[in-house]
């Protein structure tokens, strides 16, 4: 069967205005309380979401804009679910190491990325969704991200310009036959940014530009040999055999001006896991110009089932 984009989960299309992203851990809870508060809110997040598109319609007809995307990292499907097959690239993301910079692994469970025009939306979806899963888990991480000026980063750039058209986007970010099981589910990346924006904005916007590898205006790409060395779209960038791979990114700026805690959630979408990987390998092992004025914050990797694999596991197919 050919990748079918319908049934999957909002892993590939439309970053949003509002946005929200967060990770849970499970309590220690009984195995079998933890399993079957999933079963049940497997099928109840659907009809939430169903219910609040329904909501979220707009005076002028036009459809809802709520985009919802939930995951498992891979200690929670090997707890919730350990006679089962798992999808074949899901592991625990423990961490990677540079000459220079490293990126953290932290821990999580259950991941959620929820974005809409509306923000009252995205806040109705989230506290429909903790009404459920309150009693069994904790939360690790909360953010909320915006769509910037332009769809630009909060660094100033254009950001996402690399990646692929939306047209081509569901075949880079939803798994194929080669993993029938899980065939239209997707590997999320996410990773926390905190940016030291005094730094970065005494730079001399020619400087920024060779960091970055593009022009800060027109987003027009440099030559080669006027970018840094370790310039973000250099480090960044995974070739195996000379092939350029390719994720899918919606990252999102977050930021509190009046306590300078201000920087980027790297979110990323991939058919294999395997691709992202590289790119972050790449990214410490050239040590991208983005580390030196950031901070990484968290970083672990979640499986997005398709909705026809979250429909099974409320059918109680996955033990």
């Amino acid at each position: 069967m050919p990748i079918n984009p319908k049934v999957a989960q909002d892993v590939w299309k439309d970053i949003g205005q509002s946005v929200q992203f967060t990770v849970l851990k499970f309590k220690d809870l009984p195995q079998s309380d933890l399993h079957d508060a999933i079963v049940d809110f497997a099928d109840r997040s659907q009809a939430i979401i169903r219910s609040l598109r329904i909501r979220d319609g707009q005076n002028d007809g036009s459809p809802s804009t709520l985009k919802v995307a939930i995951g498992f990292s891979n200690h929670a499907w090997e707890l919730l679910f350990p006679k089962s097959a798992k999808p074949k690239e899901l592991e625990t993301f423990t961490g990677m190491k540079g000459p220079k910079y490293g990126m953290p692994a932290t821990e999580g469970d259950i991941f959620f990325h929820i974005r809409a025009n509306n923000q009252a939306i995205v806040v109705e979806a989230q506290t429909q969704f903790m009404k459920f899963l309150k009693d069994f888990t904790e939360v690790v991480d909360s953010t909320q991200g915006f769509r910037y000026f332009e769809g630009r980063a909060i660094i100033g750039f254009i950001d996402g310009t690399e990646a692929p058209a939306p047209e081509d986007s569901a075949d880079y970010a939803l798994i194929g036959d080669e993993d029938a099981a899980f065939e239209n589910g997707s590997y999320a990346f996410a990773q926390k940014w905190r940016h030291n924006m005094d730094f970065w904005n005494k730079m001399k916007t020619e400087h920024q530009e060779k960091a970055v590898g593009r022009e800060k205006f027109s987003d027009l790409e440099l030559e080669d040999d006027e970018k840094y060395e370790n310039a973000h779209n250099v480090a960044s960038k995974y070739e195996p055999n000379g092939v350029e791979q390719k994720i899918i990114r919606m990252n999102v700026p977050y930021s509190d001006p009046a306590t300078g805690n201000t920087g980027t959630y790297f979110m990323g979408y991939a058919r294999h896991w395997e691709v992202t990987k590289g790119m972050l390998q790449n990214m410490v092992d050239k040590s991208d110009f983005l580390l030196t004025f950031s901070e990484l914050l968290s970083g672990q990797l979640f499986f997005i089932p398709s909705r026809d694999t979250l429909a099974q596991i409320a059918d109680g197919d996955f033990d």
